[in-house]
């Protein structure tokens, strides 16, 4: 079977910022607001009371500290709470594809390669601005390659399930160099006046080249020995935004159809199910656990990826086997563990293997196993 590296990642990061401490600035100042209005109704019993943030609460919640975002000025305005991205004409390149493009400029020049020598491209992303036409078409033009391109979504695995799709592709011969992209603006699914969750997310975009070893022009490749997906369903996870919410007139006024989830049924259901599969997609290559150097996780909360790390490692572990990069990023959904693989993979040695894995809604795991050539 033919052989496929990553030979190149890509890393855009937006401009604006915001930090814990303005986040809940912003929150409680909506609360006070909103409960200032509903006053009568509260002290009736017909309402409870909007219960305020902090960032000791974040930070024990999460372990973010951070974020970054498309804007700022939109998300913490107390009356909006969204961020202000205007719509753009149907001739102009989208807010999606611009930062998508960014990043596949970035891993086409660390991998040697030009868009000439592009065959596919995937956007692998948790929400698409558009149902069509896709915006790895979009891209696809933009660049200027040739060859293929269209979106897939599987929720925070999206990139992961994308990997194996493009090492598919090179494997058979339907391509001999795939781009997967995953420009994520999660601050547009977010509702950032629920106090259970206006902290997790924030935008970005990776990419990653995928070749073979005979095309590939750099000596900082890793070679993908095996991939492995798992879907099972749940609604712990939910996104119900959609075509279908303007035929169903009794959901005005309820809370927004975007992100929601039951963080505890996650916490408790999803890591023994990632650590599974970690550990069993190991043993099924032959590999020991003493021979795992790196865990390039799904960044979504630090308790959960403490426990993946310790249960697949079967001893407390340093931070550099399992980095973290979500206390800067936030939740960056399908792209979290890309950035973690592109920021921290140099230090390894020729030889050296690790398992690139994303987790989420669905329930939906992807683990991607490579070795360092």
């Amino acid at each position: 079977m033919q052989r496929v590296v990553i030979s190149g990642t890509g890393l855009f990061v937006p401009a604006e910022a915001i930090s814990n401490e303005e986040l809940v600035e912003s929150f409680n100042a909506y609360v006070e607001r909103t409960n200032a209005a509903n006053a009568a109704a509260i002290e009736s019993g017909e309402m409870s009371p909007l219960a305020p943030s902090s960032v000791e609460f974040i930070e024990k919640a999460s372990g973010i500290k951070s974020r970054y975002v498309i804007n700022k000025s939109g998300v913490l305005d107390p009356e909006r709470m969204a961020p202000i991205i205007p719509e753009r004409a149907d001739d102009e390149l989208g807010i999606q594809a611009e930062i998508g493009v960014a990043a596949v400029r970035e891993a086409l020049e660390k991998a040697g390669k030009t868009a000439a020598d592009v065959d596919g491209i995937i956007v692998a992303c948790s929400n698409m601005q558009r149902a069509y036409p896709a915006v790895a078409i979009e891209i696809q033009q933009a660049i200027g390659a040739g060859g293929f391109a269209y979106d897939l979504n599987v929720a925070c695995s999206s990139a992961t399930f994308g990997i194996q799709t493009a090492a598919d592709a090179v494997r058979s011969g339907s391509a001999r160099c795939m781009v997967v992209v995953s420009p994520e603006i999660t601050s547009a699914h977010l509702e950032w006046r629920d106090r259970d969750c206006h902290f997790i997310f924030g935008d970005v975009a990776t990419a990653v080249v995928i070749e073979t070893p005979e095309t590939c022009s750099v000596d900082s490749a890793f070679e993908i020995l095996s991939t492995r997906l798992q879907t099972r369903f749940s609604s712990a996870i939910r996104n119900n935004f959609g075509f279908l919410n303007r035929c169903d007139e009794s959901g005005i006024g309820k809370r927004d159809k975007l992100f929601r989830q039951e963080g505890r049924k996650v916490f408790k259901e999803v890591c023994p199910m990632v650590a599974e599969q970690i550990n069993s997609h190991r043993e099924a290559q032959g590999l020991e656990v003493e021979d795992l150097k790196r865990l390039w996780l799904h960044q979504a909360n630090i308790n959960m990826n403490d426990l993946i790390a310790k249960r697949v490692l079967g001893r407390d572990f340093s931070p550099s086997e399992s980095p973290v990069i979500l206390d800067e990023f936030a939740n960056t959904s399908s792209a979290g563990s890309i950035i973690a693989f592109h920021r921290y993979h140099d230090d390894l040695r020729s030889g050296d293997v690790g398992v690139i894995c994303s987790f989420g809604a669905g329930y939906s795991i992807g683990s991607v196993i490579v070795k360092r050539l």
